[in-house]
């Protein structure tokens, strides 16, 4: 039984090795606000980090985390980074119905972790999941926010 560290705490999941992590998170550990999208890794529903970087969670098999820190969405304000991401995403009322929305934070979160002033450019490559409502203009617009 694989012992993960999963928003700074250590747990454990009695699954087979190639169950992936987002079916541990949300159905075995409860942690649902990672949602299930696509499940091939192209929407972003389910970004989570490993060790601050972006991941599909749908497409990592448990078995390969390993020692990796991963945080969810239900601990990203415990990081600096994730909670100007929060109040930026608060402040100018991103959300539509909400569902990507959760994703959209991780990948952000990730990308001010790497590059705490991206360009245009710098959101745009790294901003990739999708969101059925549209929402893309006021993505950008709280990434450069809670950049400044």
């Amino acid at each position: 039984m694989p012992t993960l560290t999963i928003n700074g705490q250590a747990r454990q999941a009695d699954v087979e090795p190639d169950t992936p992590l987002l079916f541990v998170l949300r159905d075995t550990l409860g942690l649902t606000g990672t949602k299930y999208g696509c499940g091939i890794g192209q929407c972003g529903a389910c970004t989570v980090l490993l060790d601050g970087q972006a991941a599909r969670s749908c497409q990592v098999p448990i078995e390969s985390v390993g020692t990796q820190a991963v945080t969810t969405i239900e601990a990203i304000e415990q990081d600096p980074v994730g909670r100007k991401v929060v109040e930026a995403w608060v402040g100018i009322e991103v959300p539509q119905c909400g569902y990507c929305q959760s994703g959209q934070v991780m990948a952000a979160t990730s990308l001010l972790k790497r590059t705490p002033r991206p360009s245009d450019d710098d959101i745009a490559g790294a901003m990739t999941n999708l969101c059925r409502c549209g929402t893309y203009n006021a993505v950008a617009a709280a990434v450069r926010q809670a950049a400044a």
